[in-house]
């Protein structure tokens, strides 16, 4: 077998050439090893490779399985963790200076049921500092390229993540998702990524980035293998407070192939009214519902929300959360955090508790929104981000003045959400979600897989050359003029002491520029509610 036919390997396929003894662990993780090696410099999907452990746990697994077979469909599988997700005696960094010395005692939940699978930890991936958004180019480490085009960005956080998927280092990685950030990557880099219920999977050993919204989940290449995967990760974790006590279906069993008479809902409005999706991805989703057509799904037109009400919840409660989970490094060092995570974090200063308790009785009357909507409807389809941008266009203001988002919709409600690639533009992959009531993950992925074995998209993998340069990291941006009177800017930087906060002027700009688009997301949040209506605080 090539080189290139062993790293594009699925889960589904190296499992079965190691339970017939035609392949060896030791074979696979020799080959991706060496395929790291050559093109990591473009691609920075590692953040800390621990290849010399995973041979010893390949050969260690080869011996089992040859002596007594296979424990399941992940043993000898090669995998890589997002950055935020512990394994005890490596760092877990977030991608932050501050967390540089940050050693984990004990794996994560997630780590150590894959460790029980025998899956093959390759190494810790790149993220965006603390999970958090964008990508930092004052920071020590480099941002994650996009194999598909490396000028192009990955999507974050979960952005290695994503980029050594789809480049062929490994055949699955974990990530994280709070406001996107296991969907995003999927979409900009044509993979299978799936939030998971919230409360399927266990986040402990997972560094916080909002207690409310945070997931876990992986990013495979096919829906088979995210199946696989997720099999491995869910499950009850009686130390995690807000683990669900179920006990997870048979998910590969669901790919059936069948998905005639299941009621799709199509949120053609996020996309087209105001996503401000391209025309390629509109086409290709116009192409994807006709396939879903074909193979007998019901497919109806519906609405919810504007996203704009979405985003502005999920941003006060993740905001003003991660803040709170940095608040002592923030006081102690905050020049030594990045100009991105500081351009997004500070903010949540200008939020008071009644908006963050007003953000979470939002919450709560869209999850029961939801709830009505999924007993007219077993999925949900629209948009997933698609056509990565460049890197070097990345702004950190951004995050605060884009208003629409295609993805927190389905962060609000605690059901899961897949990104799966549905075609490509300019070598660009494009992508759509399917989402689906909580805890019915079965059935968004038999949607998505009796998608996928309909079409060709799976065939396309990136073409990456071993011999082109470094991508150029791009310049560190200045922050954007503030809209803030003198006095404003004055009344701001009392505030900020009287966090306890002595910011760096470059910081202090970045508030500056921020402070009027956090103010009109707080003033969006004033509507009406019943005097009853009951906040959701954390969900499970």
């Amino acid at each position: 077998m090539s080189a290139d036919e062993l790293a594009f390997l699925t889960i589904a396929e190296a499992g079965r050439l190691i339970a017939q003894r035609s392949l060896s662990p030791v074979e696979l993780v020799k080959a991706l090893i060496a395929r790291a090696e050559v093109l990591e410099p473009q691609l920075h999907a590692y953040l800390r490779p621990t290849f010399d452990a995973a041979l010893e746990d390949a050969r260690r697994a080869e011996g089992e399985i040859m002596s007594g077979g296979p424990r399941g469909p992940l043993h000898g599988i090669p995998y890589g963790l997002k950055d935020v997700v512990d394994a005890a005696g490596l760092p877990t960094t977030g991608q932050s200076r501050v967390y540089a010395d940050r050693v984990a005692s004990e794996n994560a939940h997630v780590t150590a049921r894959l460790r029980a699978a025998g899956a093959i930890l390759l190494g810790k991936l790149t993220t965006h500092e603390g999970a958090h958004g964008g990508p930092s180019f004052d920071l020590a480490w480099p941002a994650a390229r996009n194999p598909w085009n490396p000028e192009h960005f990955t999507g974050g956080s979960s952005s290695g993540s994503g980029a050594a998927v789809a480049a062929g280092l490994m055949p699955f990685a974990v990530g994280s998702d709070t406001g996107g950030s296991i969907r995003n990557p999927a979409g900009f880099c044509g993979l299978v990524g799936l939030k998971p219920t919230s409360g399927l999977v266990s986040r402990r050993g997972v560094m916080p980035n909002s207690f409310s919204l945070d997931h876990v989940g992986p990013l495979t290449w096919t829906v088979e293998d995210c199946a696989i995967a997720l099999q491995a990760l869910a499950g009850h974790d009686p130390r995690d407070p807000a683990s669900a006590a179920i006990s997870p279906p048979d998910y590969r069993a669901a790919l059936t192939g069948d998905i005639r008479g299941l009621r799709v809902g199509v949120l053609r409005h996020l996309y087209e009214e105001e996503g401000g999706a391209a025309p390629a991805t509109v086409r290709a989703l116009e192409e994807a519902f006709g396939v879903l057509r074909q193979l007998g799904g019901q497919l109806e037109e519906v609405r919810i929300r504007p996203s704009t009400a979405y985003n502005d919840v999920k941003i006060v409660i993740g905001e003003s959360e991660i803040h709170a989970v940095h608040a002592q490094a923030l006081r102690e060092r905050p020049g030594d955090f990045g100009e991105d995570f500081l351009a997004r974090i500070l903010p949540a200063i200008l939020f008071r508790g009644a908006d963050y308790v007003q953000a979470q009785r939002l919450r709560r009357m869209m999850m029961e929104e939801f709830d009505r909507l999924y007993e007219r409807f077993d999925v949900l389809v629209t948009a997933a981000p698609s056509l990565a941008p460049r890197l070097d266009a990345y702004r950190p203001l951004q995050f605060w003045r884009k208003t629409t988002s295609l993805v927190t919709p389905f962060n609000i409600p605690t059901g899961p959400a897949l990104a799966q690639c549905i075609g490509f533009h300019q070598g660009l992959p494009l992508s759509m979600q399917v989402a689906g009531r909580p805890f019915d993950e079965a059935t968004v992925l038999r949607v998505a897989h009796a998608f996928e074995g309909a079409t060709d998209w799976r065939s396309s993998r990136p073409h990456l050359n071993p011999h082109a340069p470094p991508p150029v990291t791009p310049l560190v941006p200045d922050p954007e003029p503030s809209l803030l009177s003198a006095d404003q800017e004055d009344a701001l930087r009392g505030l900020s002491r009287a966090a306890g906060l002595d910011l760096p002027d470059r910081a202090f700009q970045y508030l500056c520029s921020a402070a009027p688009y956090a103010q009109a997301m707080v003033g969006r949040l004033q509507v009406p509610m019943p005097l009853e209506q009951e906040p959701a605080y954390q969900v499970g």
